[in-house]
Parts: structure tokens; C-alpha cells; sequence
């Protein structure tokens, strides 16, 4: 038994054979310890409800649980993973919703509606990952439901994530993540400490949003970005031909001859909100 009550994951593992899913991104985090220290990194959780995406056997779990949790909402694909999250349920009556199903197809505003103050915290399956990421950063009431998000990524994601102007890691992500969140790298974590080891390290990714982010549309910073990014290494008058070119540029007062890395978050919003009429 563990600090916690509850069986080794390995042996959780063994003993519901959860062996790992390629198609499913799973790739399983087995040491408390660093379980604990995520559940650390998400602040002080006792007053929160922490929404959990791929959970899997539960090493998470067990960590938010122990740390303080009030509550969390932990959603799973994987049938195979109910049961073990059954028993981390009977072990913390009351603190532990499993909610079976794809995370893509939840409203997690509508899930999060109600519960108070809400944290996102998971080590997110690979596949999914950049795509919940993106609809937690779009989504169109802002601010939003979550009051900060602890996320695990492949360490090439999370540098985009972070990444700032006149870095190869700044790019569309970026500038969208930028735009509603300061984001930083809180840690990293070496493939040997997940089964299967995956090819790359992780990093956990700490996410607060912006209360009043610069005022634009995500239709339209998406179309800049998209197309700055697009040929990110041609200056932006040849670029951004198809969105207004020189234009658009000189109407948001940018150097045509600069590229898409050297914008900032607010020269992007600039083009953005520029007439081109």
C-alpha cells in the first residue's frame, strides 16, 4: 500500500490491465511523487472544484485527492480505467465524479456552471491535448470558467505555448495563447517517468487568464495569425497579400519588411482591428 491507502499504480495496472493505448494518446505518469508535486503546482485546491481530463488509472487523481481537493470531475475515455477510479472514489467518498466519455465532446462551460471556483488540472493525453487547449483559450465568454489550468504537454508543445517573439517556438499557439493567458513552464519530466515511456520529455504547463485581454475577435486574430505564420519566413507585405498586405499594414503601422516571429501579441491584435476597406 501507498501513502494513500490505495495499491501501487503498477499493481492498479496489473490488476485491471490497463495496458496503454497508442490511439488513445495514454501515456502514464507512476510516480507519486511527481503526481504530488503537479497537485502542488496547482495552488491551493480546498476551496476548488479541479476538472481532470485522461485520468487513466488515477496517480492524479490520488495526488489532487491527497493534496486537498474539494471536489474533482474526472473525465475518462477509457472504460477499462472505471473501475480503478471506482476505488479512488470509495476511498474519498463524495470528492470523486466520474464522468465516462470523449472530453471533446463535453461542454465544459455547462459542466463547470455552478461548482464555484473551478481548476483545470491533468496530464492530458497527447492526441487531444493542443485541441482542449485551444478551446479552454477560445471560448467565447471571458473571462472564463477556469481560474487556472496545470497542464501537462510534450515539451515541444509547451515551449509554443510559452514561446515570445524572435523565438523558432512562436507561432500561432502563441500568439493565441499570449492574447487570453500568461502561461509559464512550471517543470519538466523525463520520459522514464511515464509507462510507456514516450520518445520526448513533458512539461507541466501553469495557465492564468487575462481579465481583460486586448479587444479583438478570434475570427480575425486567427486570420492574421494563420497567415503570417503560414509563410512565417517572408516579410509580412508578401504574407499577408491575402488579408489586405500593405494595406492592412500600413493601417495597423507595421514594417512591412518584418516577419511574423518579431510581432508582439499586441501587433497581432493591431492587424487584427485594422481596416482594410
Amino acid at each position: 500500500m501507498t501513502a494513500d491507502g490505495l495499491p501501487p499504480l503498477r499493481a492498479v495496472i496489473e490488476r485491471y490491465g490497463l495496458a496503454a493505448k497508442k490511439s488513445l494518446g495514454q501515456n502514464f505518469l507512476l510516480d507519486l511523487n511527481l503526481t504530488g508535486k503537479i497537485a502542488r503546482a496547482a495552488g491551493d485546491l480546498s476551496a476548488a472544484t479541479v476538472i481532470e481530463v485522461g485520468p487513466g488509472p488515477g496517480g492524479l487523481t490520488r495526488a489532487l485527492l491527497t493534496h486537498g481537493a474539494a471536489h474533482v470531475v474526472a473525465i475518462e475515455r477509457d472504460e477499462r480505467c472505471l473501475p480503478a477510479l471506482a476505488d479512488i472514489a470509495a476511498a474519498w467518498p463524495g470528492r470523486l465524479e466520474v464522468v465516462s466519455g470523449d472530453a471533446l465532446a463535453v461542454d465544459f462551460a455547462a459542466l463547470a456552471e455552478g461548482r464555484g471556483d473551478v481548476k483545470i488540472v491533468a496530464n492530458l493525453p497527447y492526441n487531444i491535448g493542443t485541441e482542449l487547449l485551444l478551446r479552454w483559450l477560445t471560448a467565447p465568454q471571458w473571462p472564463p470558467f477556469w481560474l487556472s489550468m496545470t497542464l501537462m504537454f510534450q515539451r515541444e508543445v509547451a515551449e509554443r505555448i510559452v514561446a515570445l517573439p524572435d523565438t523558432d517556438a512562436y507561432g500561432r499557439l502563441g500568439v493565441l495563447a499570449g492574447w487570453r493567458a500568461q502561461s509559464r513552464i512550471v517543470f519538466d519530466l523525463p520520459p522514464q517517468a511515464f509507462w510507456p515511456p514516450p520518445k520526448v520529455k513533458s512539461s507541466v504547463v501553469q495557465l492564468t487568464p487575462r481579465a481583460a485581454p486586448l479587444p479583438t475577435t478570434l475570427r480575425a486574430l486567427e486570420r492574421v495569425t494563420a497567415a503570417a505564420f503560414g509563410q512565417r519566413r517572408k516579410m509580412l507585405r508578401q504574407s499577408l497579400k491575402g488579408v489586405g498586405g500593405e494595406r492592412l499594414l500600413a493601417a495597423a503601422g507595421i514594417d512591412g519588411t518584418r516577419r511574423a516571429e518579431t510581432l508582439y501579441v499586441e501587433e497581432f491584435v493591431r492587424l487584427a482591428n485594422a481596416p482594410v476597406g
